[in-house]
C-alpha cells in the first residue's frame, strides 16, 4: 500500500480503551476531534483499501476512493446508528458504495467516449449516477478551496498526500500545535460546507 495511505494518526493520542470502542471513537469523530478521526483513519483504513481494490481494481483509483470514503466518514459521523450494525460495517458499506460508483461513472465514461467514436447514438445506463459523482468529486474541490490558505495546505498535506503533523508543520513552518488546529477547524468547516452542499 501506497504512503499516500499512512494519514496523520500516528501523531494522535490513545485511550486503553480505543480500540476497543469504536463506537466511542466515532462519536468523537463526529464531535470534531482530528486525533479520534486518525485513529480510525489508521484501524480501518487498510480494509477500505482492500475493499476498493477488490471492486475498482486499480492501486491508484483504489486510494482515491479510500479518501472519499474518510471524507463521507467525517461528513456521516453525527448519522451513524449502532442499531444497525458495527462501525466497521458501516464503514466499509460506504467503500463498497463508492467503489462501485467509482466503477460505474468510469463505465459510463467510456461508452461517451466510444460514442464519440462511432458517432451513433448511444444510451448510457444510470447517467445520474455519474452525476451525482462528479458533483460530489466538484463539492470536495470546492469546498476545500473555501478554507483559509493555511487550513486548505494543511487539510492537503496531510489527507490528500499522507504527511503527518509534524511533517505538515515543517513543510508550512508553522509551531505543530498551530497547525492541529487549523487543520481541526479546516476539517470542520469542510464538513459544515459539504453539508450545505448536500441540503442545497
Amino acid at each position: 500500500m501506497r504512503r499516500a495511505l499512512r494519514v496523520v494518526g500516528e501523531s494522535a493520542s490513545r485511550g486503553p480503551d480505543d480500540d476497543r470502542d469504536p463506537e466511542a471513537v466515532l462519536a468523537a469523530v463526529a464531535g470534531g476531534d482530528l486525533d479520534a478521526f486518525g485513529r480510525l483513519y489508521d484501524g480501518l483504513a487498510p480494509l477500505v483499501f482492500g475493499v476498493a481494490r477488490r471492486v475498482v481494481r486499480d492501486p491508484s483509483r483504489a486510494e482515491e476512493v479510500t479518501q472519499e470514503v474518510f471524507t463521507e466518514v467525517w461528513r456521516q459521523a453525527t448519522r451513524f446508528d449502532p442499531a444497525r450494525g458495527s462501525v466497521r460495517t458501516w464503514v466499509l458499506t460506504i467503500a463498497h458504495r463508492r467503489a462501485v460508483d467509482t466503477v460505474r461513472s468510469s463505465q459510463a465514461s467510456r461508452a461517451r467516449e466510444e460514442h464519440v467514436a462511432r458517432r451513433e447514438p448511444l444510451e448510457v445506463a444510470g447517467p445520474e449516477e455519474t452525476v451525482v459523482t462528479a458533483a460530489e468529486h466538484e463539492g470536495v474541490r470546492r469546498c476545500l478551496d473555501s478554507l483559509t490558505p493555511l487550513q486548505s495546505q494543511a487539510v492537503r498535506l496531510a489527507y490528500y498526500q499522507g504527511f503527518t503533523y509534524p511533517q505538515v508543520a515543517e513543510m508550512l513552518g508553522r509551531p505543530l500545535s498551530t497547525v492541529k488546529t487549523r487543520m481541526r477547524d479546516g476539517l470542520i468547516r469542510l464538513r459544515d460546507c459539504l453539508e450545505v452542499r448536500d441540503g442545497s
